[in-house]
């Protein structure tokens, strides 16, 4: 009977510590559970591992042809997909040393267009592989050149023929003629007018980086180099007859000659600085300038400018000459001044609302 109460007690004992003892780890795994809450709510919301995408690079085949016989000229691989067509210029210029760059044409198709250079390899491709066919375009030189060369000639020759060099005049004759002020006049205005032009062409125009055939070097230079030579023989000439009205019809002509020259430059300017909001495509507006104020009527006040200025000089000379280039620049520049206003009618038709193209209410 001891013995079985001994038992007992002990019994009730290790019952009565294993109790506490649970009680005890029961309250240090809540504290622990606390803990751990308090620091998962300090550290803030979980932040998902990022996914690393592992983006497949496409390469494009572009297989060139000969426009003219079809046969195959070289393959251009590992061409990447923000490749442009002046990249692939450069590697064909690579592959074939005789074709520079310039020089080269490509047509998605025979007779299509040649695409421009800044054409992406992506958005013309339908496959991996790619056709291409390939013209000659002959020798090319920059645009830049072309306008220089242009302008600089036209301002020389006049010179020449001003400062009336032997072989050109009588010499007897021109020593004993008087000029009459409208030649000086009119050698100051023309030499303005080119001097404007080769100004404009290095700091104030955004020529094109692209190339033209040589051929339109040649017939540039050689319209207004031959022209410029006529119109100065005549106006030079010792025999030259001043203007029919005198110095009233030379000093308004001359006056309107250089206010369509100033207005002619503010308008370039305005055409080279565009954009001055980040939009890449704006219509040129007005500014406080009242030159630029033409843009409220015509779409090209610039060709406006420039056939004003070119009358007012037929006016002040009164030649024939004269009168026959601004007739020939007249009809080329409406030509230009109607493409451009179809351009402009479509992107921006709200700011075409009674708008000419280059004559206000005409044409």
């Amino acid at each position: 009977m001891f013995r079985r109460h001994k038992s007992l007690a002990s019994d009730r004992r290790r019952e009565v510590f294993s109790r506490g003892a649970a009680r005890s780890m029961l309250k240090n795994d809540l504290r622990n559970f606390q803990c751990l809450s308090q620091l998962v709510l300090s550290a803030g919301p979980l932040k998902a591992i990022p996914v690393v995408k592992h983006s497949k690079t496409v390469h494009f085949e572009i297989e060139i042809l000969d426009a003219h016989t079809r046969k195959q000229i070289c393959i251009v691989d590992k061409v990447v997909q923000t490749s442009t067509i002046h990249d692939v210029k450069q590697k064909f210029h690579k592959a074939c040393p005789n074709w520079y760059p310039s020089r080269v044409g490509l047509q998605l198709e025979q007779g299509g267009p040649f695409l421009k250079d800044y054409i992406t390899v992506q958005s013309i491709a339908a496959s991996s592989i790619v056709t291409l066919y390939f013209t000659d375009l002959g020798r090319q030189v920059s645009w830049i050149t072309i306008f220089l060369a242009e302008y600089t000639g036209p301002l020389l020759i006049y010179l020449l023929f001003y400062l009336r060099i032997p072989y050109i005049y009588d010499m007897k004759e021109s020593s004993r003629r008087l000029r009459h002020p409208v030649v000086h006049l009119a050698c100051f205005c023309h030499c303005i007018h080119y001097i404007r032009y080769l100004l404009e062409t290095l700091f104030v125009h955004k020529v094109s980086a692209g190339h033209t055939p040589l051929k339109n070097l040649i017939k540039g230079c050689a319209f207004y180099w031959g022209f410029t030579s006529w119109i100065a023989y005549y106006i030079n000439h010792p025999r030259y007859t001043p203007p029919s009205f005198g110095n009233r019809q030379v000093t308004v002509s001359a006056i309107n000659f250089l206010i369509c020259e100033a207005g002619n430059h503010f308008i370039n300017v305005i055409l080279a600085h565009p954009n001055h909001t980040g939009i890449n495509a704006c219509f040129p507006s007005p500014n406080y300038n009242p030159f630029t104020w033409m843009f409220f009527l015509v779409s090209c006040p610039n060709y406006t400018y420039e056939i004003g200025s070119w009358i007012s000089f037929t006016v002040m000379t009164q030649t024939l000459p004269v009168g026959v280039f601004t007739l020939l620049m007249s009809i080329q520049m409406s030509l230009w001044a109607q493409k451009k206003h179809k351009v402009y009618l479509k992107k921006f038709n709200s700011y075409m609302h009674r708008k000419s193209a280059m004559i206000p209410f005409i044409l």
